[in-house]
């Protein structure tokens, strides 16, 4: 089968490296989807071991379509009986860009058409109940060009598990996570979240220092197709359990003003499973001196999206400049959407890139400690 990951823009090189990883060497990024080659096997790991990626889908067909009698005979030919069982609910989600095809509704209505007729005559049944587990089939036609694609995450895999309580401006798990990879920290190295929030970024830095799969206790829309063998899931979680890591480990750092933030995060922290690693300061991050060597601190800022918080904001960005200088070994890694952060925070950035944070197109920073000196 053909396995696509998809994942949000400015991200697909920390999902690429996750994949390597996994052992998936070649994943050209086209359009924030990386497909290759795999099975079942790997299809599961995927889901279960990916933190930075959006879904993962199977690619169920690819052809040329500029009219809906050719999207209804391709479609159609398709074998959905291999995964979809009698009483399954199907939900279309058509992405049109740029092609002659550009109706929302009836792209939708003519694949649904399409796959129902299929099923009614392998079932031998008059009509579908669609009574079952909701499957979701994507068919995205890009410059005249249709993928068909079956979703077999289910739910968007930033959606963990542990996260069951919302706070405000809270980060995506998988955005956290990105901007882990991206950095040059590694499990090795102290880290600290100067804005923790609600914890994301502390506990997905924490999940990955005790080995924590990120989709270890969720559900997946695969283990509902007809052709699949849960045993694989046993498996491929069984080995994820075993390699989980619970003796002499760094602590995390993360810091917050807020107190109902933080307690918020603390139980967010312990149904992840790494709130005996995390530890969390009602502290502002002004106060942070570290006599940690070669840290790497993060940063989620407040934006100042009103007007009038623009006075609050220039003089917090410049506090927070004063904390990097104050930890002159220690790496600062910044997501904020103020254009003008590097004059307020009072030093250019090493490497800066444009991330989203949700809709709110941001600029993800990297200002690098200084260089260590050799030893004799």
């Amino acid at each position: 089968m053909i396995i696509s990951v998809s994942s949000a823009s400015g991200i697909e090189a920390a999902t690429k490296r996750e994949l390597l990883q996994l052992s998936v060497e070649k994943a050209p990024a086209i359009n924030g989807r990386m497909n290759f080659e795999g099975d079942y096997d790997l299809l599961t790991k995927c889901n279960i071991h990916l933190s930075t990626a959006s879904r993962i889908f199977i690619v169920l067909a690819q052809f040329k379509c500029t009219d809906f009698d050719t999207l209804f005979d391709n479609v159609i030919d398709i074998d959905w009986e291999t995964y979809l069982p009698e009483n399954a609910q199907i939900l279309v989600k058509p992405k049109l860009v740029e092609s002659k095809l550009n109706a929302f509704s009836a792209t939708q209505s003519v694949t649904k058409k399409a796959i129902c007729e299929r099923l009614k005559k392998v079932y031998k049944c008059e009509y579908l109940k669609e009574t079952g587990h909701q499957f979701t089939v994507e068919i995205a036609i890009t410059h005249d060009f249709c993928t068909v694609l079956l979703n077999a995450s289910g739910e968007s895999l930033h959606r963990r598990g542990y996260r069951n309580i919302y706070g405000e401006a809270q980060l995506k798990e998988n955005l956290a996570a990105s901007m882990l990879e991206l950095s040059v920290w590694n499990e090795f190295r102290p880290l600290c979240d100067l804005f923790t929030g609600t914890g994301t970024i502390a506990i997905e830095g924490a999940m990955k220092i005790k080995h924590i799969a990120p989709g270890l206790n969720r559900n997946f829309d695969f283990t509902h197709f007809k052709n699949y063998d849960n045993k694989i899931l046993e498996n491929v979680k069984s080995e994820a359990i075993g390699r989980i890591l619970t003796q002499n480990l760094p602590k995390v750092e993360a810091y917050d003003i807020d107190e109902k933030q933080l307690n918020i995060a603390k139980i967010h922290a312990k149904n992840a499973g790494v709130d005996d690693i995390v530890q969390f300061h009602l502290k502002s991050m002004e106060t942070f001196v570290s006599d940690k060597k070669r840290g790497v601190a993060f940063a989620n800022p407040p934006y100042g999206e009103r007007l009038e918080d623009r006075p609050y904001i220039e003089k917090l960005y410049r506090t927070y400049g004063k904390v990097r200088k104050a930890n002159p070994d220690w790496c600062f890694y910044t997501i904020t959407p103020v254009s003008d952060f590097e004059r307020l925070f009072g030093t250019r950035a090493d490497k800066k890139r444009k991330l989203y944070n949700g809709r709110i197109e941001c600029c993800f920073y990297a200002h690098l400690g200084k260089p260590q000196t050799p030893k004799n």
